[in-house]
């Protein structure tokens, strides 16, 4: 039994195989080719946080698979009424085959792991967003190829800690620019580091929105302001003034963002809406990435 937390649960091997298969599959989404891979088996989906793309592409990708994905919200289970997670983990854990899970703690979401007894996905944590750094790889594949630089500015939230780790693993090279008081936790630089030197990926992290971008083939940011930190958002805004991405900045390269996108804040509208605009596909590879880990974790 596997769950995949971080991005890093996966091996390099797991990584490319997964990306391999997600391309497979959205080929056959396109044909028309059935690919029932998972009749029979149930998604139990538990949310704590507002969701549209990450509830609609496992719901979805569970029926295209011939599964089944049943949604647990803020409000629909014992959790709100004070249960522990250890004991609606267990029970979920008697009713489906795995479980995927959009937490406000991450330590929770270890806690979903630890005694579910069926593989547990990442669906948002605090500190992580592999399902969506999935997806960016293998947008990444389709526009840039199986090597490039990729650049992340703005933020050092859950969805770049994902992105700088999962790019360094799938071998692109990596620079990031963050405010220093908003910089990626050392824990997170280091697992890029390791995963740079076993692909033989370039890491950097700084503060230079200029310096990062300068070689990049795609440019990622995301929020200024993530769910949870409303209380700090004047400070937010005024700290991430010079990390929004606009043309200039953004140059030539194809621009990526997790959405959804605050237009005039991290990035101008006629960046996220452009010509080098790859955010509806990362969106529409949510659903491909997402169907193929699931394969990958739940498949005979």
């Amino acid at each position: 039994m596997q769950h995949v937390l971080t991005i890093d649960d996966l091996s390099t091997d797991q990584l490319a195989s997964v990306l391999d298969d997600a391309a497979a599959l959205k080929r056959a989404q396109a044909d028309g080719t059935p690919h029932r891979l998972l009749a029979g088996r149930t998604l139990a989906m538990l949310f704590e946080k507002p969701s549209t793309r990450t509830r609609l592409s496992f719901e979805v990708g569970m029926t295209q698979l011939g599964g089944h994905a049943a949604f647990l919200g803020e409000d629909d289970s014992q959790l709100g009424r004070g249960e522990p997670v250890a004991d609606t983990a267990r029970a979920l854990g008697l009713y489906a085959d795995a479980v995927m899970a959009r937490v406000d703690s991450h330590a929770d979401l270890e806690t979903l792991a630890a005694n579910a007894g069926v593989p547990v996905v990442n669906g948002l944590s605090d500190r992580a967003h592999p399902a969506q750094t999935l997806a960016d790889l293998l947008t990444l594949r389709e526009v840039v190829g199986d090597a490039g630089t990729v650049a992340w500015v703005g933020d050092a939230n859950n969805v770049g800690a994902s992105f700088l780790v999962g790019a360094a693993m799938a071998g692109y090279d990596v620079h990031t620019a963050t405010p220093a008081e908003f910089a990626f936790d050392d824990a997170v630089v280091e697992r890029a580091l390791a995963a740079g030197d076993a692909t033989g990926s370039e890491v950097t992290v700084g503060h230079d929105p200029e310096a990062a971008v300068a070689a990049a083939d795609a440019v990622y940011t995301d929020v200024w302001v993530s769910m949870g930190d409303e209380a700090e958002r004047e400070r937010r805004l005024a700290a991430f003034e010079e990390f929004r991405v606009d043309s200039g900045l953004l140059g030539d390269a194809a621009f990526m963002h997790c959405l959804p996108a605050h237009r005039g804040e991290e990035v101008t509208a006629d960046v996220v809406d452009g010509p080098n605009s790859v955010v509806w596909r990362q969106a529409e590879n949510r659903l491909h990435a997402q169907k193929a880990l699931l394969v990958a974790l739940l498949g005979s």
